[in-house]
């Protein structure tokens, strides 16, 4: 078993236990006892990542699968995750990771970690351009995955997060600060739905997002589960569509998914189609340029399309892509609109 790796962001407390400063819930942790993301434990009076660097799930994706529609369409990603959560999110679709059990983790924490190099070296050994810390929330291990983004910077392979943003102070600046882009989920717009389905709250949520388009060099695009009842009335999506629109900027890709039910909403029904057509409709009424429906096949759903005249500059069928500019006469570059040169907001090259 590799030692555990000692956490940043944390300050000592009173009796031996620490208080941990990773998010917004500042878990204070007696000895031996964990956080609420069950991951970061106090050992011997100081925090440990207990899952530092040890995978749970590895696999290599289309980046649209983040999703990420802005950032090198078309493009490969080594996903990587592992356990835990700092929300607790009633809908959750990975609940098998973010809720694994203290055996689960201690199990894990068992295993040889992963060194941050590694990673960036089987990236760079496979031609696959990024890696992605995903499936379970990578907040709660931010210290190996920024370590593990620097490492993929040295060797040219590029760092993505998705991410629920609820982060904390220097740790929110760490872990954002050395990706290349994130997804981040803005679950809903009102306290209400991140305090009773999340056990959270949304204003730190709303904080990391100005943060990022703020502060930092991470290509942002937002996604937004809309779950039928809970977060999909005509006043909530015309907020949080406004919201978007005039705190990250009009072409800020907003993903607008389909629920479908688990975890402890297992038998609840799904999004229909309709629900996502009207969440569309209020979002482009807010003025966002690049609203995409997610978890459900409508036919230019997933198509990134020119802000100015309207053309197709990214195809999507499910998950594959098929990028346009180059084939019309003028297009001079990436992300510029063949048709009227218009250039695109995102990382294209």
């Amino acid at each position: 078993m590799d030692e555990l790796k000692e956490a940043r962001f944390w300050t000592a407390g009173e009796g031996g236990s620490v208080r941990c400063g990773v998010c917004p819930h500042g878990c204070v942790v007696e000895e031996g006892r964990r956080g609420r993301c069950g991951v970061r434990g106090n050992v011997g009076g100081r925090m440990r990542s207990l899952v530092w660097g040890r995978a749970a799930a590895v696999a290599v994706d289309p980046v649209e699968k983040k999703p990420l529609y802005h950032f090198l369409p078309g493009g490969r990603v080594l996903s990587v995750g592992t356990l835990g959560c700092n929300l607790s999110c009633r809908f959750c679709q990975n609940d098998g990771l973010s809720r694994a059990s203290a055996e689960e983790v201690e199990a894990l924490a068992g295993e040889r970690a992963l060194e941050p190099e590694e990673v960036a070296a089987a990236a760079r050994g496979r031609g696959v351009p990024m890696v992605a810390f995903t499936y379970n929330e990578p907040a709660v291990w931010a210290e190996w995955a920024a370590e593990t983004a620097a490492a993929c910077r040295e060797v040219g392979v590029r760092s993505v997060a998705v991410t629920n943003g609820y982060v904390a102070g220097k740790a929110r600046e760490a872990f954002f600060g050395a990706m290349d882009a994130a997804n981040v989920d803005l679950k809903a717009f009102s306290e209400g739905f991140y305090r009773k389905q999340c056990g959270a709250r949304l204003g730190p949520v709303l904080e990391t997002l100005e943060w990022i388009r703020r502060e930092s060099r991470c290509w942002l695009e937002v996604t937004t589960l809309v779950i039928p009842g809970l977060n999909d009335s005509d006043g909530e999506l015309e907020a949080l569509s406004g919201w978007v629109a005039e705190k990250l900027g009009a072409e800020t890709p907003l993903h607008l998914s389909a629920f479908y039910g688990a975890c402890e909403m297992a038998g609840a029904a799904p999004t229909p189609v309709g629900t996502l057509l009207r969440a569309r409709r209020i979002a482009a009424g807010a003025g966002l340029k690049h609203v995409y429906l997610g978890n459900v096949r409508v036919e230019g759903g997933g198509d990134t399309r020119c802000a100015g005249c309207g053309a197709v500059l990214v195809e999507r069928e499910g998950f594959g892509a098929r990028v346009r500019w180059g084939e019309g006469e003028g297009a001079a570059a990436a992300g510029r609109c063949p048709v009227c040169g218009r250039r695109c907001g995102g990382v294209w090259e």
